[in-house]
């Protein structure tokens, strides 16, 4: 008699616990920081950072080869920041330029950013919506052994659509973190990013190396760990999305 009072009583406690709650998925982000190569002081700042920041060089500022160089060093993934149209100057990307063009231009901002694992566009808009250049693109880094990150400056843009054609490995940015230079937006923009980060699983941010941002991520990013977020880099990012697109970019996993 005292076995059935006891296991009664045990089921009695069961079916009054609170019940198990799920546990919660993961929340990962990863940084990029764009127009890098300019200024060594400042752009040193970025790799102090304490995380996998990921380093975008531009192919025509002074310093780009001899910071790249630096980035390497320091363990950042370096990416080609590639200028495209409406940016201008000798690397730049325009629509009425033949492939040939392109290649070539390509060719040489390769050489101006060593160590590169990949490349993402700068300013872009009107390039990254021409589906010929673009297929071409992805089939040349693909070539290449080199990712893509679509910085989605315009809504327009076919990029990310085109890499996941051929299965390019890639990835797009979901929060630009500082079109507006001030701390309190740089913060709310950490904060979206952030939330996103929770609500689908990952994000991926881009900001500039601007004091404002840099005053921000100094003094954020260490918080990251305690709000529930797994800082990873661009390689593990893409790996996570697995070349699908999140719910802003495509339906279904497939780019628009």
């Amino acid at each position: 008699m005292r076995f059935v009072f006891v296991l009664l009583c045990c089921l009695a406690g069961a079916a009054h616990a609170e019940p198990v709650s799920p546990k919660p998925h993961k929340a990962y982000l990863t940084l990029i920081i764009d127009d890098l190569g300019q200024n060594l002081p400042r752009d040193r700042r970025v790799l102090a950072l304490p995380g996998p920041v990921t380093t975008a060089i531009m192919p025509d500022t002074p310093h780009a080869t001899e910071f790249a160089r630096e980035a390497h060093r320091a363990g950042k993934i370096v990416i080609l920041h590639m200028p495209m149209d409406p940016a201008t100057g000798p690397y730049a990307w325009h629509p009425e330029l033949p492939i040939e063009e392109l290649q070539k231009r390509l060719d040489a901002a390769f050489k101006m950013v060593p160590y590169t694992a990949g490349i993402n566009n700068h300013m872009g808009s009107r390039m990254t919506a021409q589906p010929v250049a673009m297929a071409w693109l992805m089939g040349e880094l693909q070539r290449r052994h080199k990712f893509f990150v679509d910085s989605r400056t315009s809504a327009q843009t076919v990029a990310a659509q085109q890499a996941q054609k051929i299965d390019l490995a890639s990835v797009s940015r979901d929060v630009f973190l500082d079109d507006e230079r001030t701390e309190a937006a740089i913060s709310t923009q950490l904060q979206t990013a952030i939330s996103l980060a929770h609500k689908q699983g990952s994000a991926v941010m881009i900001g500039h190396p601007y004091p404002q941002t840099l005053a921000v991520l100094e003094r954020e990013l260490p918080k990251l760990k305690a709000q529930g977020i797994e800082w990873i880099d661009i390689k593990q990012m893409i790996s996570v999305r697995s070349n699908r697109a999140t719910a802003a970019h495509g339906t279904n996993g497939i780019y628009r």
